[in-house]
């Protein structure tokens, strides 16, 4: 094994136990472990940043859980397409709690530096899933004068 393919298989077990500790048990301590100081998104940088985004998450969402789907990684780079479920049980956003059990979709993108943290992290998700299975109606723009 060369120094690519075990950088690859670092980043890989890392992108897994970021989505096993952080966000499906809400170990805090990983995400310090796991998230470089200045790494940005979510709001603002470094852990704290990521646990405040998954903090928001789980109070609307408490039995939220993340399956991995894929999990591609190439050098410093991970892709993590995934499916989460959960009940709505707190706000999200301006959605009033509902009761209702949505799951929806996404990927996230990760870079990791040379000690393996997360130096960039970037989300797609089917939010429009989501809203459509809490019961949020979704009106087109209005037009015109």
């Amino acid at each position: 094994m060369n120094g690519t393919e075990a950088a690859e298989h670092d980043g890989e077990a890392a992108a897994r136990r970021f989505v096993a500790d952080v966000w499906n048990a809400g170990r805090e301590e990983s995400a310090y472990e796991l998230v470089a100081a200045g790494c940005p998104g979510l709001g603002g940088t470094g852990p704290e940043a990521v646990l405040a985004w998954h903090r928001e998450r789980r109070a609307a969402f408490p039995d939220l859980r993340y399956k991995l789907v894929d999990v591609v990684a190439a050098g410093d780079r991970v892709a993590v397409r995934w499916r989460a479920a959960g009940t709505q049980a707190g706000p999200f956003g301006p959605v009033p709690p509902t009761g209702r059990v949505a799951s929806f979709s996404g990927a996230t993108f990760l870079r990791f530096d040379p000690a393996g943290r997360i130096v960039d992290v970037w989300h797609a998700t089917e939010l429009f899933q989501l809203l459509q299975q809490l019961g949020v109606e979704m009106l087109p723009p209005l037009t015109g004068p």
